[in-house]
């Protein structure tokens, strides 16, 4: 058996991480009529595992807290937030235009159309990793 050279995984050796353009809806066009793609990137994982953390409910029964369940839709949808760079939802001026201080509820009303909105968060989780269950994710996420 050949020796394995762990050489690659040391750091720095990893290949940076790309911004990729993403059409999300076809009804944001600039001046020439172009779609206008969505900017994301991956985030990093220590950032997803706060994000799940943010993310959790309690699980109650007979008033008392038993638990803690994943909050898979909102989840998802601020894994998107924070994975898109433009458009910005996040911004003051998003957040103004839409009248919402969440960034989450900026990001429904732009892409007002379920398809859309669906469309996003399957970019997401594929840019993210998430891609292997799929289908069922997007399917959970639309819920």
């Amino acid at each position: 058996m050949a020796e394995r050279d762990i050489s690659f995984f040391l750091a720095g050796n990893a290949k940076p991480v790309e911004e990729e353009e993403v059409i999300v809806s076809k009804r944001y066009v600039d001046k020439d009529g172009k779609v206008i793609p969505f900017i994301m990137k991956p985030m990093k994982t220590e950032d997803i595992e706060e994000l799940e953390k943010s993310c959790m409910k309690p699980v109650k029964q007979n008033g008392k807290k038993v638990g803690e369940r994943l909050d898979t839709a909102r989840f998802y949808a601020r894994m998107a937030i924070e994975s898109t760079v433009f458009p910005d939802f996040k911004s003051e001026e998003m957040r103004k235009s839409y009248k919402t201080e969440d960034p989450v509820e900026v990001a429904k009303r732009v892409l007002s159309i379920g398809g859309e909105y669906s469309a996003w968060i399957e970019a997401a989780l594929r840019i993210n990793g998430f891609d292997d269950e799929f289908d069922d994710l997007v399917e959970e996420a639309k819920n």
